[in-house]
């Protein structure tokens, strides 16, 4: 079990930002990260259907014999986290805990902005996670859908690593047209007088600069990718499932999209080489969601097990 891979998926390349944290939270252990790009947004799709997908890569990965699965989209997380946790045999972790659980460590004056996908806001997952861990803080969400646009367009601008696309491409921050969208969403925000800010989508952190600058200094941003990484790393400790030291390592990427076009990307967003990338064809991959997953999320769904 030590050897095996830990397996991370998202809706396209936001979840490398999770992945690279637990990449160098854990150097040792070996990763299969899946991109679900054809699909991409999962944001304005109905959560029966985001369901659907997070059993059809959950099933692909454990084909692949993972030992861990990290749900590293907040949508999937808050769509289909508790189905899949009951649905794989082994250990399913998602973003939206992690990330609740840093902002309340993090906020002083017990109010807390959350900005994500419409899936993610309309979910409630957030709020109801942060009042879980204290009750006493408030949270204000907004649904900021335009920034995945933002992100998966502006990756595609050019070559090079994301650092220099963003130095390159800094002037999209301060135009008009960006600074009044990024207003809009977030001004409300401000305005609610909130001293620490979720980053709710992983896509986002790569906006984390921008943000910053319409929201302000004062306003601390929160990324759930180290805390994920972190309960990940405790999780396999906790079962002895964690790598040997000197273990080999492999890393391995598959996409519904162009194979190549994701090694391309994603080494932009980890900041290093990505050798290669597996195409995996949409049809086999639907017709992975059997009839007894099928039934089973049918179930889940009619016991109000989503809601």
């Amino acid at each position: 079990m030590r050897e095996l891979p830990i397996g991370i998926f998202d809706s396209g390349l936001g979840g490398l930002t999770v992945a690279g944290e637990i990449m160098r939270a854990l150097p040792g252990e070996s990763v299969v990260y899946f991109g679900d790009t054809v699909r991409c947004p999962y944001g304005p799709r109905d959560p029966h259907e985001v369901r659907s997908f997070v059993l059809q890569i959950g099933t692909w990965l454990t084909r692949r014999c993972v030992k861990l699965i990290v749900i590293a989209c907040n949508t999937a997380t808050a769509a289909g986290l508790a189905l899949a946790q009951q649905v794989f045999d082994v250990p399913v972790v998602g973003v939206v805990e992690p990330g609740a659980r840093a902002a309340v460590k993090a906020t002083v004056n017990r109010r807390v902005g959350v900005i994500g996908t419409v899936g993610t806001v309309e979910s409630g997952a957030y709020s109801s996670a942060v009042r879980m861990l204290d009750a006493g803080v408030t949270v204000f969400s907004v649904a900021t859908p335009r920034f995945v646009d933002v992100v998966e367009q502006g990756l595609r601008l050019g070559d090079g690593t994301l650092e220099e696309w963003l130095a390159e491409t800094a002037d999209v921050y301060i135009r008009p047209s960006f600074y009044e969208m990024a207003r809009d969403y977030l001004d409300p925000l401000k305005r609610s007088g909130i001293d620490t800010l979720v980053l709710g989508c992983t896509h986002f952190p790569l906006l984390a600069a921008p943000i910053q600058q319409v929201v302000g200094p004062k306003v601390r941003l929160i990324s759930s990718a180290e805390e994920t990484a972190r309960e990940v790393a405790e999780t396999l400790e906790a079962r002895g499932h964690l790598a040997e030291a000197g273990a080999k390592r492999t890393e391995t990427f598959a996409t519904t999209g162009d194979a190549g076009e994701f090694a391309t990307l994603g080494a932009r967003v980890l900041g290093r080489p990505v050798a290669s990338a597996e195409h995996v064809d949409l049809p086999a991959l639907e017709e992975l969601l059997s009839d007894d997953l099928k039934q089973r999320q049918t179930v889940f769904e009619e016991a109000g097990a989503c809601s």
